[in-house]
């Protein structure tokens, strides 16, 4: 059978690749779940690749999808790129000004919306962006068309020639896509993904997953490169995806899918090990002791396994025995792999959730590199706690003079859309893509990610501190949910902390503290001297530049909506900054 060379191959081979898989996307909708068939996902993608053909969009045109996870995501995606359209991803989370500017930056023609919230947001933009022609929304809201009659369109109006000159006429080397960063810093910048780009990154990665492994979860944004380059190659193998139905149902869709491989950012794990440790507070006294003796021994757990003694072998069984098949059973897991990206994971939790049967894979990249640089892998050393793997092959890196790592290869984007004086910042003369992060190769060749180069700073007396790093350090503490450290050109570094309030409602529970609400029990003086102590905890670990000399505990909870946290739970710096700016300035008085 003849190799994928374009994203929508994929779709027209799933099928024949794998006749037996009776599920290729799968949602659940009124309490059901909803399945898809190969067969029926091809079908409705070219129903809507008809349609889009009978409205007159060319190729070349940008067609946007603003929604959160569901197999008509999938669909639309496949439908839109198979006519030599451009397909342009959106969070359906972002401002109105940043629809505003994505639409019309992009020359958007058609989009799809999902909710009434985001359609009224478009609805207010459609008089401000000429070029677009069409709002199309995924249910009849009675305002404008929506895609069960589009589907019916394509049905009334099918050209399977029109669809196939379509197709053929799609080069590898074509944009396939432009999605549009949401990064920590600075306006959105339009990737543009060729498809030889992304399915480079599809046939590097696809022996990576076990061939036993056929249920894939999702619940992180299509719109990220990340999750959708997953996705793409849950495909290519023919694995089933189930999407959750939002972030609060991800621990009872578990249960009901019992997947095989799901994709998750340091976060969330961090989250899952949180109400794991805290399950055990009202154990029987002997129950809670051996519980926590294996939560801390997993945490010890050596991925290789010439480098676990026959001893430690030993109690890992029993704690497997007592522990951890409890736990795999709970969470519905019969995990080959567990993906974590977006930012680095702790090791003695990648130990962890790797001891009781979830083995973790590091991935390390960003949406201009389509998105993978390096990941672990099955080779000896190639997934070690700390570290993000090897480099993928044809993937070049290389480490600057300043510490910067860059990389060069078939993964590196076509360009910034509309802005070459951009791209040429990014992209140098000889093709080395800059990342922007701090790195290291090791002796063994492992790629290992030390923090933003523009997040570092300098203090008064001319230190460098790396606030990431502390961030990440302080983070681990079950107290602090997300942390901004500051300090630049000041005598010493601090920190703005947004406590994790579940966790503190149940410490104050018990210490006979009231909690009435955030912003009152952040200024108890019990509470303050509880993470006083908790500062002063990690700061034993850091050097004495690095160490937190005041912080301001804050009662908001950081998240997408209120744009202080990225799509992947990484805190946006210069919003924060901005926000706090006089709390901070408090803090150095």
């Amino acid at each position: 059978m003849q190799e994928i060379s374009r994203l929508f191959d994929i779709l027209t081979q799933y099928a024949e690749r794998y006749p037996e898989q009776e599920i290729a996307l799968s949602c659940k909708r009124d309490g059901a779940w909803k399945n898809f068939s190969p067969a029926e996902y091809l079908s409705i993608s070219n129903n809507i690749s008809y349609a889009l053909i009978h409205l007159g969009i060319q190729p070349g045109e940008k067609v946007g999808i603003i929604a959160t996870n569901r197999p008509e995501w999938n669909m639309l995606d496949m439908a839109i790129m198979q006519v030599g359209a451009i397909s342009v991803p959106v969070y359906p989370t972002i401002s109105e000004n940043d629809y505003r500017y994505i639409i019309n930056h992009s020359d958007m023609r058609l989009v799809f919306v999902e909710g009434v919230e985001v359609m009224n947001k478009i609805k207010a933009i459609q008089p401000d962006s000429p070029n677009l022609s069409w709002i199309y929304t995924f249910m009849d809201r009675g305002e404008f068309p929506y895609l069960d009659q589009l589907i019916e369109m394509g049905s009334q109006h099918q050209d399977p020639d029109a669809l196939q000159a379509r197709r053929d006429a799609v080069k590898p080397e074509d944009c396939s896509t432009i999605m549009y960063t949401s990064g920590t810093t600075g306006c959105p910048k339009g990737v543009m993904l060729s498809h030889y780009n992304i399915v480079s990154q599809i046939l590097n990665l696809r022996h990576t997953p076990a061939k036993w492994s056929k249920r894939a979860f999702s619940f992180l944004p299509l719109c990220h490169a990340y999750e959708r380059m997953l996705v793409f190659l849950y495909q290519h193998l023919g694995m089933s995806v189930f999407y959750a139905q939002n972030l609060g149902t991800i621990a009872e869709n578990l249960k009901e899918v019992c997947p095989t491989m799901m994709s998750a950012v340091p976060r969330v794990l961090e989250k899952f090990y949180d109400k794991i440790w805290s399950s055990s507070k009202n154990l029987p006294s002997m129950q809670k002791k051996i519980f926590r003796w294996a939560i801390r021994l997993g945490e010890r757990y050596k991925i290789q396994d010439s480098e676990r003694s026959f001893i430690y072998n030993c109690k890992h069984h029993i704690a497997d025995k007592l522990v951890y098949s409890k736990i795999r059973k709970a969470i519905g897991g019969n995990f080959d792999i567990v993906v974590s990206g977006a930012a680095s994971i702790q090791p003695r939790l990648a130990s962890f959730f790797s001891a009781i049967g979830m083995p973790v894979y590091e991935g390390y990249g960003a949406t201009e590199t389509s998105p993978v640089i390096a990941v672990s892998c099955r080779d000896k050393y190639g997934r070690e706690a700390g570290t993000v793997g090897f480099a993928l092959p044809g993937v070049e890196i290389r480490i600057s003079e300043e510490g910067e790592l860059l990389c060069r290869g078939h993964n590196v984007m076509m360009g910034y859309y509309k802005d070459e004086e951009q791209t040429r910042r990014v992209i140098d003369a000889d093709g080395w893509f800059h990342t922007g992060d701090m790195g290291k190769i090791n002796e063994l060749g492992q790629v290992m990610i030390t923090g933003r180069l523009k997040s570092l700073f300098k203090t008064s007396f001319g230190k460098y501190v790396n606030p990431q790093m502390i961030e990440e350090k302080f983070c681990e503490s079950p107290f602090i949910e997300n942390m901004l450290v500051v300090g630049e050109n000041q005598k010493f570094a601090a920190a703005i902390i947004q406590p994790d309030f579940e966790v503190l409602k149940g410490w104050c529970a018990s210490h006979q503290v009231p909690f009435v609400d955030n912003a009152s029990v952040i200024k108890d003086e019990v509470v303050l001297k509880r993470f006083q102590e908790e500062v002063a905890k990690y700061n034993a670990e850091l050097g004495e530049t690095e160490k937190i000399k005041k912080f301001h505990l804050v009662p908001e909870q950081w998240t997408q909506k209120n744009n202080i946290l990225t799509p992947t739970l990484k805190v946006k710096r210069h919003v924060a900054q901005k926000i706090y700016q006089a709390e901070i300035e408090q803090l150095f008085k």
